[in-house]
């Protein structure tokens, strides 16, 4: 008779305890404690200003704010790597050029040999592949041109400071093969592909970006 009772009270309480958690005041809450001020996150928000092209993004506003916001990666790997995805192909996965490069990173048959992927096809269509082909391409290139990046990063060519990731860049566009010529002729030797983007122009364009994540390795493979 007695747990019978205490049920009666329990119950309520527990409601009465929900509905007071529920309907509290927001004013109660210290939105502080929800900051990411001064965290250091590999993604961070933006607002969109007046100098950036509203037509080049799609984005959906449920909420029709006067305010647009879109993802800013920075200096990061992950930044890095989109960045030149976005040159390369739009960030698109599943296309092909005039001229047969594949993918997000718009990858070779020959290149993509090099790093253990036989079949194109197969990898046109699998972007989990695409993105581990391009971490072991930039590894196999890193490890090619660790004596170059030793030598040359901090200096300056034709105007243009050398950093690692520029230099990993350059070598995803012309190889680092082009790339070591390029250095060591002090930017005398300068190719460019078959749409006039040069060692030079990716040297500059993707310099600074912080590339440690990518470790040197010779025998690196895209293996799911």
């Amino acid at each position: 008779m007695i747990k019978k009772i205490s049920n009666y009270f329990v119950i309520p309480l527990a409601i009465c305890a929900t509905l007071y958690l529920a309907l509290r005041p927001q004013e109660s809450l210290n939105i502080d404690d929800y900051s990411t001020v001064g965290l250091e996150l590999n993604y961070d928000i933006a607002l969109l200003d007046d100098s950036h092209d509203l037509d080049q993004i799609q984005l959906s506003n449920p909420f029709q704010s006067s305010h647009v916001y879109f993802p800013h990666l920075g200096k990061s790997y992950v930044g890095f790597k989109e960045a030149l995805a976005f040159k390369e192909s739009r960030g698109n996965y599943f296309t092909v050029n005039t001229l047969g490069y594949l993918g997000k990173y718009q990858f070779g048959a020959e290149t993509l040999k090099l790093i253990g992927i036989y079949n194109p096809n197969q990898f046109l269509y699998n972007p989990e592949l695409q993105e581990k082909a391009f971490l072991a391409n930039a590894e196999r290139n890193k490890w090619i041109l660790r004596k170059d990046i030793k030598r040359f990063v901090g200096k300056s060519i034709n105007g243009v400071e050398i950093t690692e990731s520029g230099i990993i860049a350059a070598a995803h566009l012309a190889g680092p093969g082009s790339v070591k010529k390029f250095l060591r002729s002090y930017g005398s030797n300068n190719v460019s592909d078959a749409y006039g983007s040069s060692v030079r122009y990716y040297m500059k364009k993707f310099s600074g970006y912080d590339t440690s994540f990518i470790e040197a390795d010779k025998k690196a493979k895209a293996v799911l």
